[in-house]
């Protein structure tokens, strides 16, 4: 397999598992919350919320580098 191929697959396996992760992450308020009604605004992610947080994050970063590097050999 050509390197070209593995990154494109990459992309299109780190873009699922993102759109997956971030609808795992529920959040508990309604969309008044983002104009201020809602006092839970600022809290601490903790346990499997945290996790799920810090997998996004991964897969985001690794999602860009192979969009780039596949720009960069193409």
């Amino acid at each position: 397999m050509k390197l070209t191929n593995i990154l494109q697959i990459a992309t299109l396996v780190s873009g699922i598992l993102i759109m997956i992760l971030v609808l795992l992450q529920a959040r508990g308020a309604s969309l008044g919350a983002g104009f201020g009604s809602s006092g839970e605004l600022f809290t601490t992610r903790r346990g499997i919320d945290k996790s799920l947080h810090e997998a996004t994050i991964v897969i985001a970063v690794i999602f860009v580098l192979s969009i780039l590097v596949n720009l960069i050999l193409a």
